[in-house]
């Protein structure tokens, strides 16, 4: 099978610290299934399992066994199953990249869709807020690109980018994107107690930390989404009351749906 028709995607999935990639590795690094399970920490029956599953959903041999006793003899990588690791080493590089600079984002030392598309990736991510949403307008301002997103419920929101940012991911009126913001970037207070100039979305609380320091709040919008973010300290807030979030619009993270 050529490279060309390898589906590294299927077998990669959406985790990628996975027992089954593991096991392939220590395959290719000890040319043993029986050691490679042993060091995995599992038997040498569900080893073959992995294979046989990861062989399946790249629709290619990974590994091919030489003929041996019980213990299942010598055992290499194939060609495909090589790549697979390769392709699971970039994408790890890729989200140790990405996370790296969601710190720096949510320091505001970074812009934050200089980074992979994160959907595309297929990238877990530490952003607790995950909004889908779809573009309705791109506005320049200066060196950045203001992006006006819709909620599913119709209300607005938007993100900064540059301009490269939004070259880059291609971004369209009616394209259906994600707006992701890590909770510590999202402010919580009761309705009427945030000021103007920023990204503001009226909802109801749930769950309020009782700390008298303030801590973290969920909220539901009206459209049934859900949101989490902090509150500060004596903020008056309880589980029903009318609350609003507030984001700064550079904090909203755009990402493309896989």
């Amino acid at each position: 099978m050529t490279s060309s028709k390898l589906k590294l995607a299927g077998a990669l999935g959406h985790e990628l610290v996975d027992k089954r990639i593991d096991i392939l590795r220590r395959i290719g690094d000890v040319g043993s299934i029986s050691e490679a399970a042993r060091a995995a920490g599992v038997s040498y029956k569900a080893a073959w399992q992995a294979i046989d599953t990861l062989s399946n959903l790249a629709g290619a041999p990974l590994v091919e066994r030489a003929v041996g006793g019980s213990g299942g003899g010598g055992a290499h990588l194939t060609s495909a199953g090589r790549q697979l690791l390769q392709a699971a080493d970039l994408m790890q590089a890729a989200r140790v990249q990405v996370l790296a600079q969601m710190e720096q984002v949510a320091r505001g030392t970074a812009d934050p869709v200089g980074a992979p598309g994160l959907a595309a990736l297929g990238l877990r991510t530490s952003m607790r807020n995950q909004l889908p949403c779809s573009v309705k307008a791109l506005k320049p301002q200066g060196q950045a690109i203001r992006v006006e997103l819709v909620l599913a419920d119709g209300r607005p929101l938007f993100s900064r980018i540059t301009r490269e940012s939004a070259q880059l991911l291609s971004l369209l009126a009616g394209q259906p994107v994600l707006a992701l913001c890590k909770a510590t970037a999202v402010t919580v207070a009761l309705a009427g107690k945030v000021a103007d100039g920023r990204n503001l979305l009226q909802g109801r609380a749930t769950r309020v930390s009782r700390a008298a320091a303030g801590g973290e709040v969920a909220l539901t919008l009206p459209g049934g989404l859900n949101l989490v973010g902090f509150a500060g300290p004596n903020s008056g807030l309880k589980a029903g009351s009318s609350a609003v979030a507030s984001v700064e619009e550079s904090a909203v993270v755009i990402a493309l749906p896989g």
